[in-house]
């Protein structure tokens, strides 16, 4: 097919594109480079006005410079100048708070980018004081669908919160008062799907978690103190995904997951927990149609299960499995959990780094090996657990990252193993 090429004289052939892509283009720099782009020709002059992202990054200052919000100038009036009555999608600031003036000047931006109906905000701000002051308008906005709130500071909650749009809310390492998450913050959420929690570095466990609404929770703890006597409960009864990474905690009492489908569990075990109980995590969770299980999970869950007496509850409905081990240890939890699973289909094993270990018969259809290196241990490994899969019809290897296996061991593999009962090696 002939092609014509765009005559663009002395001019840039971008500057031709309509102003909406150019505003789309823009709304991926933060909003500094977008506004420096006006001194480039006359065309670029108010094309950042178009831009409805408003990405402020730690190179924004409250001093002056040329788009930038100017000393004295509230936010509104800033908006006003440069959006004029565009919608406002999103509204992100990350930067260092020295002093209460600076936070108050934040705050103010945050309260008049929501008069301005922002749909998603996203603070990440880390004040030397420790305390996030958000404006009280953050929390009662009508038109706000996504919230993130970071980090690493206390955050003040007003006593009233009504967010009626709200679907998702991002904490990243926010402490709370007493149960403020709960009984406050997410009370007010009437239609919140999503929710995440993700703690670093320091203790911040809420003491529990509830909402009637949410379908998708991430709880995620890393490098967090934990006391003696430290616990978590969860109310999400519409729950369908729930993504877990912890210290395995002295206790979960009560867990009430009636329509989950799916878990991901990384629980680890601390020393400072003398005699962890999970037993109300593994009944809540008893329902699942998909659990992956890290190596951490699976020596953790043995631990309990060996030292504290801990009894796995049935899975009746699981279909797939993934399972991890580092260690003999966790390796002896797969017999156990396999028994507790008697509609088991697909069993994904992240490694076959394991010494010999006898699984019990199963109902397994399709069987999937990550991380295969190929050697004789785990040729040896693989037969053992291809003889105990009485309904075995696929078996999937796949490769360690630079592993190369050449044809010939490829079909020397498929002939060892290959049954009448298994249709396909891949």
């Amino acid at each position: 097919m002939d092609t014509k090429k765009l005559d663009t004289g002395s001019r840039d052939a971008i500057s031709f594109l309509p102003d909406e892509i150019l505003s789309d283009i823009l709304s991926l720099l933060p909003m500094k480079q977008a506004v420096s782009t006006s001194v480039l020709s006359k065309k670029w002059r108010n094309i950042f006005r178009l831009v409805d992202y408003l990405d402020f990054d730690y190179s924004v200052s409250v001093h002056p410079e040329k788009g930038e919000p100017k000393r004295g100038e509230r936010f509104k009036e800033y908006l006003d100048r440069t959006q004029g009555d565009s919608p406002i999608i999103k509204f992100s600031l990350e930067r260092h708070v020295g002093d209460h003036n600076e936070m108050a000047y934040v705050s103010s931006w945050v309260s008049d980018a929501v008069e301005h109906g922002v749909l998603e905000v996203d603070v990440s701000v880390k004040p030397r004081l420790g305390m996030l002051f958000m404006p009280c308008e953050l929390f009662t906005s009508k038109t706000l669908v996504k919230l993130t709130l970071g980090t690493q500071v206390q955050c003040d909650i007003p006593s009233y919160v009504s967010l009626p749009s709200l679907k998702i809310l991002i904490i990243e390492t926010i402490f709370f008062e007493s149960k403020d998450l709960s009984d406050v913050l997410i009370a007010g959420c009437p239609v919140l799907e999503e929710l995440f929690v993700r703690h670093e570095e320091r203790e911040a466990h809420p003491y529990y978690i509830s909402s009637r609404t949410i379908e998708k929770l991430s709880v995620q703890y890393r490098g967090c103190d934990v006391y003696y006597e430290s616990g978590l409960s969860f109310d999400a009864p519409s729950l369908v995904s729930f993504d877990y990474s912890d210290h395995a905690l002295y206790e979960y009492t009560p867990v009430n997951f009636g329509s989950l489908v799916e878990a991901r569990v990384d629980i680890r075990y601390n020393r400072k927990i003398v005699k962890p109980d999970i037993s109300g995590l593994m009944i809540g969770i008893s329902n699942i149609e998909t659990l992956h299980l890290s190596p951490a999970s699976a020596d953790t869950i043995s631990r309990c299960v060996s030292r504290h007496g801990l009894l796995l509850p049935m899975f009746n409905n699981l279909v797939s499995l993934s399972f991890g081990s580092n260690n003999q240890r966790g390796w002896k939890l797969l017999p156990y959990l396999l028994k507790k699973s008697p509609k088991l289909e697909t069993l994904i094993i992240q490694s076959l780094n394991t010494s010999d270990i006898l699984i019990p018969l199963n109902q397994v259809k399709v069987l999937h090996i990550l991380g295969y290196q190929g050697t004789v241990q785990e040729l040896k490994h693989l037969k053992s657990f291809i003889g105990r899969m009485q309904c075995l019809e696929r078996v999937r290897l796949e490769l360690a990252e630079g592993v190369v296996v050449d044809d010939g061991k490829i079909l020397q593999l498929h002939s060892d193993t290959v049954t009448d009962r298994i249709g396909t090696i891949v």
